[in-house]
């Protein structure tokens, strides 16, 4: 016969053996590689671009990025405003997957709020005290600094629900605001944390009386319970037969450091989230109380660019999506990518489709 090869006339028990020995040598590959991966494990840094703190009060520190390319361009300072249960260096995570990166680039003088570690001495602090406190005292510091009269803010997760309602208190300080998978409108149904949290479910003042603050292990279990195969067993399966490969291994070290270096949330904070957010929905229904005065959605009437992701588990777009209807904006823009929750922040597809266009926005209305 024409064209027969050696490997066709094998036999079958010999290409067996073959297949055997070229798994193992594969195996014993990355079996070799452990120690540059425990040597990877000790060189994880957290943030990629150059900062300086430059503002600090109580555990809250703010971030100013030096410029990469020169002085930064747009005068207008913007401010990234994190959620309280992470670490914010998700938004720098590594160099070219980071959306901090990608405003610097494009000439924004950028800084972001580190809300530090609560401790059992912060359990009684509220939403109040760092909508109306911590965040307006760090931005009256940057007016200052940059003699601006406005800000840009750009709010992440459970930072850019505090970032809309930061907005619609002092909507004269704010140029233009970008959420990037903000909880919004509780109603949906669609996310486990929803179904988990509805008052016949979870009592949030008995949880609180054991805990005071809720702890980030806590936290780190509902979010691997959300996906409890994916985040666990496949992710396992995953890094072992990638360990021979540095690149993917330096991702998967610097992800795990970030996902495991979870910080408690203030007891008041979450009692608030859980029972005006999660079981009342009082956002959407211009009834949130903070202090003495009531967040109303409707002040807020500069540009608003809303970032959401399909595939988001953790806060479902439809969770997002209802802000522009219920601001009173008129330049209001939605995109919606096709990835997760932390996708958007870090995933290939949303560095090359998102975060370009959110640069090109926010330039285009300074």
């Amino acid at each position: 016969m024409h064209g027969d090869s050696s490997a066709s006339v094998m036999p079958g028990w010999l290409r067996n053996q073959e297949a055997v020995l070229h798994e193992s040598a594969a195996s014993l590959r990355r079996l070799w590689s452990l120690p540059s991966v425990w040597l990877q494990k000790q060189q994880i840094t957290k943030g990629a671009t150059p900062s300086e703190v430059i503002y600090e009060e109580d555990r809250v520190r703010l971030l100013h990025y030096y410029p990469l390319d020169g002085a930064a361009k747009h005068k207008t300072p913007l401010l990234f405003i994190y959620a309280m249960v992470n670490r914010p260096y998700i938004l720098d995570i590594l160099p070219n997957k980071s959306v901090v990166e990608h405003f610097v680039r494009g000439g924004f003088d950028t800084y972001l709020i580190d809300w530090g570690t609560p401790t059992y001495a912060d359990r009684h602090l509220d939403l109040n005290t760092y909508v109306t406190g911590y965040t307006r005292h760090i931005v009256k510091h940057l007016l200052a600094r940059t003699q601006c009269p406005q800000v840009n803010i750009l709010g992440y997760c459970m930072g850019g629900t505090m970032s809309a309602m930061f907005t619609a208190f002092y909507p004269e300080w704010v140029k233009n605001l970008i959420l990037m998978a903000a909880g919004i409108d509780f109603s949906t149904r669609e996310g486990l944390l929803n179904l988990w949290n509805e008052p016949q479910n979870f009592d949030v003042d008995a949880f609180l009386e054991v805990n005071a603050n809720c702890p980030a292990e806590y936290l780190q279990s509902c979010f691997l319970l959300l996906k409890p195969v994916q985040n666990s067993i496949a992710k396992t399966a995953t890094f072992l037969d990638k360990l021979d490969d540095q690149s993917f291994i330096k991702e998967f070290l610097t992800m795990e450091t970030w996902l495991n270096d979870g910080v408690a949330v203030p007891g008041e904070v979450f009692r608030q989230f859980v029972k005006h957010l999660y079981q009342r929905n009082l956002l959407v229904q211009n009834r949130l109380p903070l202090g003495k005065r009531v967040v109303n959605l409707k002040k807020i009437t500069c540009p608003v660019l809303n970032l959401m992701a399909e595939k988001d588990d953790l806060v479902p777009a439809a969770q997002s999506e209802p802000f522009c209807s219920l601001v009173g904006s008129t330049d209001c823009q939605a995109i919606k990518a096709h990835c997760g929750h932390i996708g958007l922040a870090m995933g290939s597809s949303a560095q090359k489709k998102v975060w370009p266009r959110a640069v090109a926005w926010l330039a285009e209305r300074q």
